[in-house]
């Protein structure tokens, strides 16, 4: 099968980024090996002697740079470099791929390095991903555990990546001063022949922690089957939506609330998607300002849109995070009443044009703003390939004209959508020295 190719043409710059996606993140790490695709994506940039190592310099000499991110479904490497140097940076970027087989010793190298980024992490790092996977038993955060990584081999690493680095699971975006039809040419030359050959999965271990959640960018969504909701609301519950999960508390710099409502899924319902960003916005600009003003239970409030407040940045299942300070004597059950009246509010009434047009504006310069770089271009536009295929709207430029398409109405019937969404509450409790 030939690499998925698109690219855009853009003239004038004298740049070109690449960004390779991968169909392979957090999620799909073998159970007992957590931080397989974090590993995997470091051994991407080989170091030290021999033909194929020293990508990082080779791109710096050309003039250019490059990096990667793991996240929970997917990987993303992306290089930005002088327009002329585009045959050069497609022809490493299939050598690596081609000729992956880490030694040892690169093993655990890259491996301390891992380790030191995860061990730097703190609970606000991670807090997204905590309360993403008590939505969804089996979602696996991106970092890893620094105790099932120290056992892994390079047979291990080269297993995962002959398994999910394949073209089938990929894309390649190109976007620049490039020609198409040339840069299909060169892809073609570089890329034909990227066929790596399946590998056994290795033994199975007994090693604890929840099998991968299945991968939840197919082109053919289905609801996940590991999704909680709970089976009938409490004596106490409110009347405006679903009783949220309670779990266990979680230590944090300070005492809060952490409270994730599962967004609607944009490949089955765009508008709400959209519409539900929106809702955000309004609510972190002016509704909880003005909730913190009417109550001292609460000392802050924000919340964030989609992973790790990137919207469009993951597919199904995503949620919207939403960070609540108490002050000293509220409960965890009141912080979450005040945030569901404040939600409800905006379900019952539709927010005036007063609230409803700034929110639009913010949104849409953050979005233009990011498509003026090449590399959040190519990244945008791999993206929308591999995890909304057949998605129209999810482009770098067609999304400002989506949320500007977003009305009053359909911001109010997003909130109570997130108020019927399965959700989940995370105390926090600040952690002793």
């Amino acid at each position: 099968m030939t690499l998925p190719l698109t690219v855009e043409e853009v003239p004038g710059r004298g740049l070109v980024a690449v960004a390779l996606t991968v169909r392979a993140g957090g999620d799909d790490d073998p159970p007992g090996r957590h931080g397989t695709a974090h590993l995997v994506e470091h051994l991407m940039f080989p170091r030290g002697a021999g033909e194929d190592s020293g990508h990082v310099a080779l791109v710096e000499e050309a003039g250019g740079m490059c990096n990667a991110e793991t996240h929970r479904d997917h990987t993303v490497f992306h290089t930005v470099a002088p327009a002329d140097a585009l045959p050069e940076i497609l022809a490493w970027e299939a050598r690596r791929l081609r000729r992956f087989a880490p030694a040892p010793a690169t093993v655990r190298s890259e491996n301390a390095i891992v380790a030191e980024e995860i061990r730097a992490s703190d609970a606000g790092t991670r807090l997204w991903d905590t309360v993403l996977a008590a939505l969804y038993p089996g979602a696996r955060d991106a970092y890893g555990t620094v105790a099932e990584l120290r056992e892994m081999t390079p047979d291990e690493a080269e297993a995962f990546f002959r398994r999910h680095y394949r073209p089938e699971r990929a894309v390649l975006s190109v976007a620049g001063d490039v020609d198409a039809g040339r840069t299909a040419e060169l892809v073609e030359r570089e890329f034909g022949g990227w066929t790596p050959p399946p590998v056994p999965c290795p033994a199975d271990r007994t090693a604890p922690g929840p099998s991968p959640a299945p991968a939840s960018a197919s082109p053919s969504p289905s609801p996940s089957p590991s999704l909680s909701v709970p089976s009938s609301p409490s004596p106490s519950a409110r009347p405006h939506g679903v009783t949220p999960r309670h779990e266990a508390p979680v230590p944090y710099h300070r005492d809060g609330v952490a409270i994730g409502h599962a967004l609607a899924d944009p490949r089955r319902d765009r508008g709400t998607y959209f519409a539900q960003a929106v809702l955000c916005e309004v609510l972190r600009r002016s509704r909880l300002p003005g909730l913190l003003t009417r109550t001292a239970r609460l000392d802050a409030a924000t919340v964030r849109c989609g992973y790790q407040g990137q919207w469009l940045a993951s597919a199904a299942p995503d949620l919207a995070l939403v960070l609540l300070g108490r002050a000293p004597g509220t409960g965890t059950d009141e912080a979450v009443g005040l945030w569901r009246d404040t939600l409800a509010e905006l379900a019952a009434e539709p927010p005036g044009q007063e609230e409803l047009r700034p929110a639009l504006a913010v949104l849409r310069a953050a979005c233009h703003r990011q498509a003026d770089s090449l590399t959040a271009r190519a990244v945008t536009h791999g993206r929308a390939a591999l995890l909304f295929p057949g998605l129209d709207g999810t482009g770098p430029d067609t999304i400002p004209e989506h949320l500007a398409a977003v009305t009053a109405p359909e911001v109010s019937a997003a909130a109570r959508a997130l108020l019927t969404a399965p959700s989940t509450v995370r105390t926090l409790e600040r952690a002793t020295p």
